[in-house]
């Protein structure tokens, strides 16, 4: 429809476009903590991540990025990992901000080099971090949303001392879901 009606296409994470937007989030963070040690951010197609690395980065190069995808669609990890771009084929996550088949040119460009590490996180994983995002901090998470908090659990003890953010980037969680992650988790 865009090259029909001449209109832009933007790609929703192969677009350099999105990046200074999407990198405001990490410079109010880091207005707010300018003392951060550790950011731990989700990777779905990877745009917020890259935004944190640049961010990040080039305020204070010994902040460390901690990136987050779903064990059941880890293109970005496997890419950075071979060093080369990764399509899996299937992303079987409930995490449908995470759930990414392919990791994309732009973002991988990015992270390459920058990414201090991606951690991968189970569904279940992400429930758990839900219902403690619900009962210890009275804030709603999507699985996605949840997943720098599952990582931060899994990496409890390398964390300790340190400050750390947790980018809580979704809310849209379906109420059976949620419901399931308070009951069950």
């Amino acid at each position: 429809m865009a090259d029909r009606e001449g209109l832009l296409f933007v790609h929703s994470t192969n677009e350099p476009l999105l990046y200074p937007g999407v990198g405001t989030m990490h410079l109010e963070v880091i207005e707010d903590l300018p003392d951060v040690d550790v950011v731990i951010n989700p990777i779905g197609g990877g745009s917020g991540a890259s935004s944190a690395v640049v961010v990040y980065k080039s305020i204070n190069p010994s902040i460390k990025v901690v990136g987050v995808q779903a064990e059941g669609a880890p293109s970005v990890y496997l890419s950075l990992k071979e060093g080369r771009l990764v399509s899996t084929g299937y992303a079987r996550t409930i995490a449908e901000g995470l759930a990414t088949a392919r990791a994309y040119e732009l973002p991988f460009s990015i992270l390459r080099g920058r990414i201090d590490d991606v951690i991968l996180v189970s569904d279940d994983e992400m429930l758990r971090a839900i219902k403690e995002l619900a009962l210890n901090a009275g804030q709603v998470a999507e699985p996605a949303g949840a997943a720098a908090l599952a990582a931060a659990m899994k990496l409890r003890s390398q964390l300790m001392g340190k400050k750390v953010v947790v980018m809580v980037t979704g809310g849209n969680i379906d109420p059976e879901l949620f419901m399931k992650a308070l009951e069950n988790y």
